[in-house]
């Protein structure tokens, strides 16, 4: 990354299909190539309250609450954390501890070639 301070900012995309919209529901980030990808993003979720206040012309406008969510890189963590912590994180946001989840992974992987080769 260079030195001096970036002005860039993250642009969350999705990418869509001409037929169908919607291609993926896996959003991402492009990044240029003179700048890396935030280990942590900031993301505001927005939502109505169901109450309305009056705009500049006396129209009902919703109200909104705006809670500030934080979303880390978990390669970042993987490579930072020992173990016991990196599962306790991992379990924390509903995923299963990493060995179980590479033991799954690959059960999933022999059962592809399996019916790849047959």
């Amino acid at each position: 990354m260079n030195s001096a301070k970036s002005h860039w900012v993250p642009e969350i995309m999705y990418e869509e299909s001409n037929e169908l919209g919607l291609s993926s529901h896996i959003p991402f980030i492009p990044v240029p190539a003179s700048e890396e990808m935030p280990p942590l993003l900031y993301i505001f979720e927005s939502r109505e309250t169901g109450e309305t206040e009056p705009g500049s012309n006396g129209e009902e406008l919703p109200v909104t609450e705006m809670d500030l969510h934080q979303y880390a890189d978990m390669a970042i963590l993987k490579s930072k954390l020992d173990t016991t912590t990196y599962d306790l994180v991992r379990v924390a946001l509903g995923l299963e501890p990493m060995s179980t989840a590479l033991t799954k992974g690959s059960e999933i992987s022999k059962k592809i070639i399996n019916n790849i080769n047959n």
